[in-house]
């Protein structure tokens, strides 16, 4: 596989009243054709708003990115999201990078048909006359799984249950036969029977387009199935990534096994209670210039509050910023 999308040394900042949010510090990953990436973190961490950066959907002010890069490929060409054009976003936007939001309710827009706004999609960026469009959403409402499609097309979103409404914005996301499709949460508030479905038919969809996805969470259960690599963030970095069987199996970050020991299951013996994360999330007021995760670690050494650790390979597809090595106890 070759590269899609190349992200390096993203820093977003918020500017507010009560001074510099530092959400997003320095995330650098890769996404290659055809495969999953999950994003996973706590509410707050900057997941949500490190990929809202690369679509240039960070509202300016207070807003603003103010370093990194993120090489879109193109074969062998490649251009910098965050140097382009806002037409040339428009573009790139629905086009070759959907998206999926969390809260479909209030995404989707209620005075108009879900119809209406599949097809608009098609005529800006397919060039579709409104014939086309009507008979080609038709097709895309059948293939996310909506039930009479035809009669569907003419209702509003109110008329939609949630799950119903999930799959319209996935219908939306891929209607353009994205390279990309990028998925917000999409399981958040939707029962556990529902997320199960929406979460195969990504699945279905990744492989029947051949699409890579980004997929956001704070559930690293969901992810077990539909990811090749997880991504934790924790405090608006990266603090561990690997392939996702590696992950489960051999976690290295205190802040990935505490979310890990959080998830219930069927397997476990015994009348073991889940493992609680202490502490608060960090203050993103202030500018990092330690670990961020210290304050909550039981493993924090005297490292851990003079520097930030580095995102370093500790095996085979595996990379954590940690000073300590949990699986033999004492410091790398």
């Amino acid at each position: 596989m070759s590269p899609i999308l190349q992200v390096r040394n993203l820093v977003t900042r918020f500017d507010t009243v009560d001074g510099i949010v530092h959400a997003v510090n320095g995330v650098s990953f890769d996404l290659e054709e055809g495969e999953t990436l999950a994003i996973v973190g706590e509410s707050g961490c900057g997941k949500t708003v490190t990929v809202l950066s690369l679509l240039r959907l960070i509202p300016e002010p207070p807003g603003r990115i103010e370093s990194g890069e993120a090489m879109l490929y193109e074969g062998a060409a490649r251009r910098d999201l965050l140097k382009l054009s806002e037409p040339e976003m428009r573009h790139i936007r629905g086009g070759r990078i959907g998206f999926i939001f969390q809260d479909p309710m209030t995404s989707l827009n209620p005075v108009l048909t879900i119809g209406e706004q599949i097809a608009e999609s098609l005529v800006e960026h397919l060039g579709m006359d409104r014939d086309q469009a009507c008979e080609h959403t038709i097709k895309l409402l059948a293939r996310v799984g909506i039930p009479d499609p035809e009669k569907r097309y003419s209702n509003y979103p109110h008329q939609f249950s949630g799950g119903m409404r999930q799959r319209a914005m996935i219908a939306i996301a891929i209607a353009c036969t994205p390279e990309i499709l990028i998925a917000d949460e999409p399981t958040t508030a939707l029962d556990v029977t529902v997320q199960a479905q929406i979460v195969d038919l990504v699945k279905h969809l990744r492989t029947e387009l051949g699409m890579a996805v980004i997929w956001i969470t704070h559930d690293l259960g969901v992810v077990a199935g539909l990811a090749d690599w997880v991504q934790v963030m924790y405090g608006g970095m990266v603090v561990e990534r690997a392939f996702v069987d590696y992950l489960y199996e051999r976690p290295q970050h205190p802040y990935t096994i505490g979310l890990l020991g959080a998830l219930p299951g069927l397997d476990r013996k015994g009348t073991r209670r889940l493992v609680s994360i202490e502490g608060t999330p960090p203050e993103l007021m202030r500018p990092p210039s330690h670990c961020q995760f210290a304050p909550r670690c039981s493993y924090a050494f005297d490292r851990c509050w003079q520097e930030i650790p580095p995102l370093l390979p500790v095996g085979v597809r595996h990379e954590v910023a940690c000073f300590f090595n949990v699986e033999k106890g004492r410091p790398w």
